[in-house]
């Protein structure tokens, strides 16, 4: 009668029991070191705001804790694959991977394979997602719809000659192209271009040809981004060039405000712009409060939306399944960040998201303006 007894008394204690809740486990491969670690590092801030917010809550729903499991691939792309390799054996259902479409590439196989969804945490090529297949997103406006937006802006300005430069050595930054495409449709023309590689530091060629053109181009459009960009601004001020210089989402850094007279006017694209009593100042606030010092990049902001992306994707499915995120992901409309709205709903895994332009003025940000580009005008996305 005993044992009955103790027995009866455990089952009963079992149903008393409450059911342990599921985790969504995030594997993350990003760059907290090496070139792409000033991009990845303070989206991963943002990230854990997000992430800890979320949990305190009792998760996602109230019951879905998140478990993030993190990786530095140190700005390589081996070493990408290598660690999505290692995440998808621990038993993932969603991936995070670095800040730029070719490292995110080369775990396309793995990714493909592995059927888990993968979302980049601020590459912008829109070759990205077509290349990389259904499961695979990227969370920034897409190259195309930034330069666009650029193009219009410097159009509508009154510049009727441009000039670009790139370098083939990334998707990001061929960008300029796809401007010179569309400030041509519009009536522009373009002076010339200049090609350079990743890590160079001598633009005194590119600048002398620049300085010596018969006519000085209204527009000079770059998606150079650290250290190259300085470089290039500093030497291109130096010789006199006085032309508008457009840049794009990777100079939004404390470095570009710092450089002084030669980044005044400098204008570019970027995910964000945090207006009085917009909900991204009140993450700024969020984000000092409980990192002691101020935001100083968009790029905190991307990575807490990140989060409140796959946190939608969760609810959408009802499931950690990583095909069920990934069809819920692929139809998201209108997720509220603290950027924008962002929806994929309708796109190949682009975000449709607004795209703020940023004027540098006195070291500070000055909002141009948060125009939607002319759907029309958009270019098609190109492999380089």
């Amino acid at each position: 009668m005993k044992t009955l007894a103790l027995t009866t008394a455990l089952i009963a204690a079992s149903f008393a029991m409450p059911v342990t809740a599921e985790s969504l486990r995030i594997g993350v491969a990003t760059a907290q070191t090496g070139a792409l670690a000033p991009f990845d590092a303070p989206v991963m801030e943002g990230v854990h705001i997000a992430v800890d917010e979320i949990n305190a809550a009792g998760g996602i729903g109230g019951t879905t804790k998140i478990e993030l499991i993190e990786k530095d691939v140190r700005s390589d792309a081996a070493q990408t694959s290598i660690a999505v390799q290692e995440l998808v054996d621990q038993g993932v259902s969603f991936l995070i991977l670095p800040c730029d479409a070719d490292p995110a590439l080369a775990a396309i196989g793995i990714v493909s394979s592995a059927e888990i969804p993968a979302v980049s945490t601020c590459a912008s090529s829109p070759t990205l997602p077509l290349v990389g297949g259904d499961y695979m997103f990227a969370n920034f406006p897409g190259d195309n719809v930034q330069a666009t937006v650029s193009a219009e802006w410097a159009w509508g300005q009154g510049m009727k000659s441009g000039y670009i430069l790139y370098s083939p050595d990334t998707q990001y930054t061929t960008m300029p192209l796809y401007f010179a495409e569309v400030f041509e449709k519009l009536g522009g023309t373009m002076l010339g271009q200049d090609t350079y590689s990743i890590g160079q530091q001598d633009f005194s060629a590119i600048v002398t040809r620049i300085a010596s053109l018969p006519e000085q181009p209204d527009v000079i459009m770059t998606s150079a981004y650290e250290p190259d960009f300085p470089s290039f601004l500093k030497a291109l001020r130096a010789a006199g060039v006085t032309s508008q210089v457009i840049g794009s989402d990777g100079i939004d850094s404390p470095t570009t405000l710092s450089l002084g007279d030669a980044a005044e006017g400098l204008v570019f694209t970027t995910a964000g712009h945090a207006a009085p009593g917009s909900a991204l100042e009140g993450f700024n606030k969020t984000y000092e409060k409980i990192m002691g010092h101020p935001s100083e990049t968009v790029f905190n902001a991307v990575g807490y939306d990140l989060i409140k992306v796959v946190e939608a994707a969760q609810l959408a499915a009802g499931s950690t399944d990583p095909k069920a995120l990934r069809d819920a992901m692929a139809n998201l409309e209108n997720v509220q960040g603290v950027t924008s709205t962002i929806t994929y709903k309708g796109t190949d895994g682009m975000p449709v998201r607004q795209v703020s332009l940023i004027r540098v003025k006195a070291g500070g940000r000055e909002l141009v303006g948060q125009p939607s580009p002319t759907a029309d005008l958009i270019p098609a996305p190109r492999m380089q």
